[in-house]
């Protein structure tokens, strides 16, 4: 009873959790290191993202549930916007097409992560499906411009810490 009292009841309780998730989602993106590679640090976050769902599964589950206000949202907007800031990147490293928009393929790319983190951390998929980030993300970024080899080849370096 003392925990419902601390957060105002239930409501408060899971509102709490939602932040939990996205600040520790945050500080896990935050802690990939940055190479030389935009390509590479993508699917690094997305891999950071993948280890953060498998490790918090309940958690993971808890972040998305819409039917709670967070208490900042800067917290889940920054996961994103790292994605954005790496998209930056490769554009200006000559990776990605000037007119790639930063943000849509951002989202993109988190559509593949969440799908993947959804259906393995919980639900149906057995941990082997993760595989399938690396031929998914290599498309996606192929068809923002990278090159299919040397894309092939810096998505599966970054991918490595996936699950």
């Amino acid at each position: 009873m003392a925990v419902y009292t601390y957060f105002g009841g239930m409501d408060g309780l899971w509102k709490a959790l939602r932040q939990e998730g996205f600040t520790r989602l945050a500080a896990r993106l935050a802690a990939v290191k940055m190479s030389a590679d935009p390509v590479r640090d993508l699917a690094a976050l997305g891999a950071a993202y993948l280890a953060t769902a498998m490790e918090n599964p309940d958690l993971y589950r808890v972040m998305f549930d819409t039917g709670f206000d967070l208490e900042d949202t800067g917290a889940a907007d920054e996961t994103l916007h790292r994605l954005v800031r790496a998209i930056d990147r490769a554009k200006t490293n000559s990776r990605f097409r000037n007119e790639v928009d930063p943000l849509e393929l951002a989202t993109q790319s988190w559509l593949i992560g969440h799908g993947l983190a959804s259906l393995v951390a919980t639900g149906p998929l057995p941990h082997q499906a993760l595989a399938y980030g690396v031929p998914m993300l290599t498309a996606l970024f192929t068809s923002a411009g990278d090159e299919p080899d040397r894309c092939r080849r810096s998505v599966e370096h970054g991918w490595a810490g996936a699950g």
